[in-house]
């Protein structure tokens, strides 16, 4: 019984990942419940196991007794006690572990669904993917395989909850370090990484080895380690971006395929001013914008995108509405663009203080300027609004217009709609014979061979 007792506590501190010690303590406390249920007047209880030979001794007031003579209550409650506090010590296992998995990828089965939310069994445990952490258009049936990010570990008084995701920017990062080795021995860096779950993600990515291609390595010989990784993501586009450290090279490299003309950075707004050419506007801006806004959270330039002419009209507005301000010439003129603003908005937007503290402009001088560009900013505005509401206008004449016509189209006499033919106009065209009808005579004459009829 001795030995059989402490192949029992061997097997349950390897099941359940609980220290051996633990599980003796566990084991004394539910035979000291039990026997206190015998005998509750007594308080002076000793319970102890030998943990080399798994003798149990115990004694009630100084007297030794054997819990074998215990009955059959006090048993019952001993075990109720073991479980309890088993569970108790394989709950708090399962949250260290995982709690230091925190971040890592857990592969996992799919067990079952719970309204939007899916239980995912991860071995010692179920997890939840809840749906807000699932990519959208994703399906998954039970029994599949699936691999998430542990997101958060949770110690709830019945249990432990585990969440996971599959959307968050970090599963990314996680699967670089599964696919690239040189990712996981620090070798290559993921500097940052801007994600639309389902859609498409940007990394930008540094080597620290001059002998090693960051981007080359992510990529993959043919494609293979970045086409695992997209695969594992159901075709979420990547773009792989090569990190720099200037941020006019990162924007450039951040905003491909497009290609860019020229970036102008406005610190004081942390905006940057990026011009392409027309057959690049589309490809810099991407579908709903996705490009140019992922781009942005990439880099952490707010981000605007203009044609030459739009950038030039700017400055243009710009130049003209400073130099209507006494005491500005062409160096101050050029020293507020060489600041990065490129249109009077931008310096409505500064103020006085990053010009006076810049470009040493006294108060007076530096005020002035952003007043005049506020009332030019103003009247450009108003102009943009009466465009709008010109063409809105337009459209609506337009539409109401459209019926009218259509009306006439359906004003037709129901004898022609019944199939009778209408008659003749009073000076047909002579250029435009009456011609039999081609499609019926086609449908009741026998097909040739030349059109397509088997010989």
């Amino acid at each position: 019984m001795n030995q059989e007792l402490l192949r029992i506590v061997d097997s349950l501190a390897r099941d359940k990942n609980i220290d051996k010690e633990t599980v003796f303590e566990d084991l004394e406390a539910a035979m000291l419940s039990a026997i206190r249920k015998a005998n509750a007047a007594s308080e002076d209880i000793v319970v102890r196991i030998n943990r080399q030979n798994g003798e149990i001794t115990a004694s009630v007031s100084g007297q030794k007794m054997s819990v074998r003579d215990l009955g059959r209550i006090a048993a019952q409650t001993a075990k109720q006690v073991m479980i309890q506090r088993i569970r108790e010590a394989e709950r708090g296992s399962i949250y260290e572990e995982y709690l230091d998995r925190k971040g890592q990828i857990v592969t996992g089965r799919v067990a079952r669904w719970d309204g939007g939310s899916l239980i995912v069994d991860i071995g010692r445990v179920e997890a939840i993917l809840p749906k807000s952490e699932q990519i959208p258009g994703e399906s998954h049936m039970p029994e599949e395989r699936l691999r998430a990010m542990i997101l958060d570990v949770r110690e709830q008084p019945s249990a432990v909850k585990i969440v996971l995701s599959r959307t968050h920017p970090d599963f990314i990062r996680a699967l670089f370090e599964l696919e690239v080795p040189e990712v996981a021995e620090s070798i290559i860096e993921i500097k940052a990484l801007a994600r639309e779950a389902g859609y498409r993600t940007k990394v930008a990515v540094a080597s620290l080895d001059t002998k090693v291609d960051a981007v080359g390595a992510c990529v993959g010989v043919r494609g293979s380690r970045i086409k695992n990784i997209v695969d594992e993501l159901g075709g979420e586009k990547i773009d792989i971006v090569r990190w720099n450290d200037s941020s006019k090279i990162l924007i450039a490299n951040s905003l491909k395929p497009a290609e860019v003309a020229e970036i102008a950075l406005c610190f004081e707004l942390g905006r940057a001013t990026v011009v392409v050419t027309d057959d690049q506007l589309s490809l810099a801006i991407g579908k709903r914008g996705q490009n140019v806004r992922l781009a942005a959270r990439l880099t952490g330039w707010d981000i605007d995108i203009l044609t030459p002419n739009e950038y030039n009209a700017g400055l243009d507005t710009l130049e003209r509405a400073l130099r209507e301000v006494s005491g500005v010439d062409s160096t101050i003129v050029d020293q507020v663009v060489a600041m990065g603003m490129v249109n009077v908005l931008d310096v409505e937007e500064v103020g006085p203080e990053p010009l006076m503290n810049e470009l040493g402009m006294n108060r007076e001088l530096a005020s002035r300027l952003v007043v005049r560009c506020a009332e030019e900013a103003k009247k450009v505005a108003d102009q943009q609004a009466a465009k709008g509401r010109s063409a809105r206008e337009a459209a609506r004449v337009e539409g109401e217009a459209t019926p009218a016509g259509e009306a006439d189209e359906q004003a037709k006499p129901p004898s022609q709609e019944a199939g009778e033919v209408e008659p003749a106009p009073a000076q047909p065209e002579p250029q435009e014979p009456a011609q039999p009808d081609e499609t019926a005579s086609d449908a009741d004459s026998p097909a040739r061979p030349d059109e397509g009829a088997a010989p």
